[in-house]
């Protein structure tokens, strides 16, 4: 089972997360987690008739489900270093000294104006929550990743009745109704594997740190 890398001891002591395998967080307390990444969409841009149609589509979705679930908008300065070092890469394996100035100044270009403009970026995550045949999770309200691996006032005993692998085929079966649903809204949904899980917690807990970069839902299949 994977195991998260902090900046420090102190920040462990925090985190309800005792490893991440095949796709699932296993929280200390005895439930689990998986988290699916979704794609993005210019709702500004529809039509009056397709925005209505997205908005009944979701309610539909949300409508549809007898689990709570947490949707969450990470949003963080846009990160340009690991695209500038593949330009810079490029520029200098360039053979024509026409192409490489025109590198030259593009890369001047872009890292001038993410420096002049503070541009974010924004991901979009929907974390399924599973504790165990012992306890209902139906509707209950949640506000941040803090909240959904906090701490629960139930018995761990209990929740470990329910084997681990149990747990995973009951969570994939949530996984499966949410990504069915997400894509009935037109959207693009993909569960986050234990490498892109760990890059999230890992960026999430350790904010100093250069971000990695996550999937793209847009080309992931």
């Amino acid at each position: 089972m994977s195991e998260i890398t902090f900046a420090s001891d102190s920040t462990q002591q925090f985190v309800e997360i005792e490893g991440i395998k095949d796709g699932v967080v296993v929280l200390k307390s005895g439930g689990v987690r998986s988290v699916v990444m979704v794609s993005g969409i210019n709702f500004e841009l529809k039509s009056e008739e397709e925005q209505d149609m997205i908005t009944g589509a979701y309610q539909s979705f949300l409508n549809s489900l007898d689990f709570s679930i947490q949707i969450i908008v990470h949003s963080r300065k846009l990160n340009i270093d690991r695209y500038l070092g593949k330009m810079q890469d490029i520029y200098t394996k360039e053979p024509s000294e026409l192409l490489k100035n025109q590198l030259l100044e593009y890369i001047s270009f872009i890292r001038g104006f993410v420096k002049e403009n503070e541009i974010m970026t924004k991901q979009f995550f929907v974390v399924v929550p599973y504790e165990g045949a012992a306890f209902s999770d139906v509707k209950k309200g949640f506000s941040g990743f803090s909240k959904l691996f906090s701490k629960k006032n139930t018995n761990a005993q209990q929740a470990a009745q329910e084997s681990i692998d149990q747990k995973k085929v009951q969570i994939r079966q949530r996984v499966d109704q949410i990504i069915a649903g997400i894509e009935r809204i037109g959207l693009r949904a993909v569960p986050l594997q234990d490498d892109e899980l760990l890059e999230l917690f890992y960026n999430l807990y350790n904010p100093e740190t250069i971000e990695k970069k996550l999937p793209n839902t847009q080309e992931k299949k």
